[in-house]
């Protein structure tokens, strides 16, 4: 028996080893694989000799904890409350990865959420919630929110009363602090100013000072830190001023935290204008539903919608769940799933899709499909699972911001003590840019030393740095499922841009997946008489073929003609009698067999073959009729689609089950430059690894299900869907729409998004490397510094709301215009 465990405590390879080597002596162990990313043991066992509770007992007496993965295994979305920069974040992350029954969590700074999967038999969520707010935060479970009003709203409310108090609070002090400098002497300023400066400090600035705290006492100092140790010792320091003729320095802490609590309002404002793909996706769904109970209507709440309710809808709805048909037939407006601009018929017996909007005719319809098994609730999952991973190139950003604010705070000191110890060298280097007016060289020792310290820890912007992916990746995801596409993660993004070489399933991807007419020549008769009488023959028949010469003749309002003495002669064709004249339809052989000449057509018959097409025969028992060509057709857009990714230096490649004559014909009419023939469905996953080998980087296009395997095993896996089909897990991306052309909207967004990554890492990084130094020597006053900060943050949000002003897929345009 194989089965996998999740081994807790491994932080090296010397730990997997140890575990290895554990396993490896126990007895009944057949197999060991540590994997110490994943923290996973995979061991093959005699279940006989030694069960699940003896591996773990084996594991746990090398010094480590271990439970067993399977299938009960959740995954929920929960909402952190007082996170504040890039160091929160990793602390929630630590925190909840370290508990025993989670896994995979990923916590977001743009969305303040995290996700993660976890093991209800090991873990409750309660257990979870008390271990974050231990360290200073809380979470709530998702589906706890009240609807009634956005949590993102609520905030921005609470930090938008805190910035406006606290702004006209601090002018207050501002317009005192001139008059009292430049005007006239305010009898009582000190005490004045302290009493107007103390809200801002210590009451609108309590939840700095809090999460301040809690971060220190667990050894994990955040921005908090820098904002608290630049806003209350200066106040504290200026309050000597009422007992000592010292410089107060109140006016500077008021000030510095307005600043912090006006950038917290916008960011918390800019976040919520990057999070606007889930809202209006979520603001798609209807909100009440009408069902039929014991032979009357009574209107409900969709969330309290059951399987096998039958629902009432009336021509102008919403369409509240998925469900089939059970009474009438109407058209129903499926752009938001499908993107098909034109209403669809619908009638008794077809699926439908919840958010979508019946346009004509009023139907009942049976609920299949409820909560999160519904189309709308696994687009909105698959975008928030987008927005809560992270890039690969995020990581190093990460480890980066852990060690950001020990380090400033030790810069700190280090320039405390070099503007008490070198104040000479300092204030020669002041007085060279005297010309700004907030450096001041002739103020004492302790003055400089003390006010450059704190430009240094409130100027430190370590958000900018935890918001330069998450911001971009749920901007970028967000436009994504605006144009029908899901990216379900983070390392997705980064590899799309870089793929060497694009492989496609045929049938169903390249292909529309179902033969369909796709030419007719005759002799001595009209397209339209010779469709009829094809079509009318066929009609006894059930063989694919005649499927589709059947719905080319219906498509074009073709009448059938009455057949009698129908025979299906098997593995030739089919014949038939039609107003005393008996009719043929079918290969070479059949012809042979009747004794029909049909050289006239040879040629035609041979090139419709060598272009990977069916050819059928028709005959009137004397000559051949003319001849129709049936095939599984190229999608519209595919040749058009194959050019432009070979244009932009990506091979292409169709891995098909197809013989190599039929592959090569519909490689070489896409535009193909690799063809694989000949594959059984097992056998794609190796050959998309012998395309890893000689190419690189390689992406799948597969319909999600039959190719599974070969899209996991592929750098990203694309899975074209059909609107109903979206949560497939072997996809790194899915396609809402089928339509190939979103292959390239893919390939040019994720490049887009990715270059807004970098962009924001870059000044973010300039931004720190530029005005710490200045800080340092003391030509960069703290007011100056935290509104500095701010702007800082805000920039990295707007950049990446740039990203909706850039326009999409221009290089298909230029190819379809060709």
């Amino acid at each position: 028996m194989r089965k996998t465990f999740k081994v807790t405590g491994m932080s090296c390879a010397t730990c997997a080893n140890s575990v290895n080597s554990v396993l490896e002596h126990t007895e009944g162990v057949h197999d060991v694989s540590v994997n110490v990313v994943n923290d996973t043991a995979d061991v093959t066992f005699d279940e006989n000799t030694i069960d699940s509770e003896g591996v773990i007992a084996a594991i746990e007496s090398a010094g480590y904890g271990a439970f067993l993965l399977d299938d009960s295994l959740e995954r929920i979305t929960l909402r952190v409350e007082g996170m504040t920069c890039a160091t929160c974040v990793g602390n929630v992350e630590k925190t909840l990865k370290n508990l025993e029954g989670t896994e995979e969590v990923s916590v977001s700074l743009a969305s303040n959420k995290a996700t993660l999967k976890y093991n209800p038999q090991t873990i409750r969520i309660s257990e979870m919630k008390k271990a974050v707010q231990q360290i200073g935060y809380d979470i709530t479970l998702e589906e706890e929110i009240d609807d009634s009003e956005d949590p993102d709203v609520t905030k921005m409310k609470i930090a938008k009363k805190k910035m406006l108090s606290s702004a006209v609070l601090a002018s207050i002090v501002m317009i005192l602090m001139v008059i009292h400098m430049f005007v006239v002497t305010i009898p009582f300023y000190t005490p004045i100013t302290a009493a107007l400066g103390a809200p801002v400090v210590f009451y609108f600035g309590y939840r700095v000072h809090r999460g301040s705290f809690k971060s220190l006492k667990n050894l994990s100092p955040n921005m908090d830190v820098l904002v608290s140790l630049g806003s209350m010792p200066p106040y504290l320091i200026g309050l000597m001023g009422l007992f000592f003729p010292v410089t107060t320095f109140i006016e500077m802490a008021t000030a510095i935290m307005t600043f912090h609590l006006i950038g917290k309002y916008l960011e918390s404002r800019a976040k919520g204008k990057a999070s606007q793909a889930i809202k209006k996706l979520v603001e798609l769904g209807a909100k009440s539903a009408r069902i039929v109970v014991d032979g009357e209507e009574i209107e409900i709440s969709t969330k309290e919608l059951s399987q096998g309710d039958l629902m009432v809808i009336r021509p102008g709805e919403k369409i509240p769940t998925d469900g089939v048909v059970k009474e009438g037939s109407t058209t129903i407006d499926e752009s938001i799933a499908t993107g098909e601009s034109m209403p669809v018929k619908r009638g008794v017996g077809d699926e439908v899709i919840g958010a979508t909007i019946n346009k004509q005719g009023a139907i009942k319809v049976e609920v299949t499909k409820v909560g999160k098994d519904t189309f709308l609730s696994q687009v909105i999952t698959l975008v928030e699972q987008a927005q809560g991973s992270k890039v690969p190139i995020q990581e190093f950003a990460d480890r980066v911001t852990g060690y950001f604010v020990p380090i400033i705070m030790v810069l700190t000191l280090m320039t405390f003590g070099s503007f008490l110890f070198f104040t000479d060298f300092h204030q020669g280097i002041m007085g060279t840019m005297s010309f700004l007016p907030w450096v001041n060289p002739d103020q004492s020792p302790l003055v400089l030393a003390f006010v450059t310290a704190t430009a240094v820890l409130v100027i430190a912007c370590p958000c900018a740095l935890g918001l330069g992916t998450p911001t971009a990746l749920m901007v970028g995801s967000g436009i994504g499922a605006d144009k029908g596409i899901l990216i379900r993660n983070g390392e997705a993004v980064q590899t799309l841009k870089d793929i060497k070489l694009v492989a496609f399933d045929k049938t169903g991807t390249l292909t529309y997946g179902e033969p369909v007419v796709t030419d007719l020549k005759t002799d001595e008769i009209e397209e339209t008489e010779f469709l009829q009488i094809a079509a009318s023959l066929e009609e006894g028949s059930e063989h694919p073929l005649a499927q589709a010469i059947l719905k080319d003749a219906k498509d074009k309002k073709l009448s059938l003609k009455s057949v009698s003495d129908f025979e299906a002669l098997s593995g030739r064709g089919v014949k038939g009698t039609i107003a005393e004249t008996t009719y043929y339809i079918g290969n070479r052989r059949l012809m042979d067999e009747q004794n029909i000449d049909y050289q006239a057509f040879e040629n035609t018959v041979a090139d419709f073959e060598n272009e990977a097409k069916t050819a059928m025969l028709l005959s009137d028992g004397e000559k051949v009729l003319g001849v129709i060509a049936v095939s599984d057709a190229l999608k519209k857009d595919s040749q058009a689609v194959i050019r432009a990714i070979e244009n932009l230096g990506i091979k292409t490649a169709m891995i098909t089950g197809d013989n190599e004559r039929t592959a090569n014909a519909i490689a070489k009419k896409a535009g193909i430059s690799h063809v694989i023939a000949g594959v059984l469905p097992d056998g794609k996953v190796d050959e998309v690894k012998r395309l890893q080998e000689t190419h690189g980087l390689v992406a799948m296009v597969g319909d999600g299900i039959n190719d599974a395997p070969a899209l996991k095993q592929a750098n990203v896996g694309i899975a074209l869907g059909t609107g109903t089909d979206v949560a497939i897990e072997a996809a790194d991306v899915t396609l809402i729409r089928d339509e190939l052309s979103l292959i390239l909207t893919s390939i040019e967004l994720s490049q887009n998004i990715f270059r807004k990554i970098k962009e924001n890492y870059f000044w973010a990084w300039f931004y720190n490397a530029v005005a710490i130094p200045f800080a340092m020597f003391g030509l960069l006053h703290p007011m100056i510094g935290a509104a500095a900060m701010s702007v800082s943050s805000l920039n990295v949000i707007y950049n990446s709301l740039r990203l909706k002003r850039k326009k999409m897929n221009a290089t298909l345009e230029v190819q379809y215009e060709a």
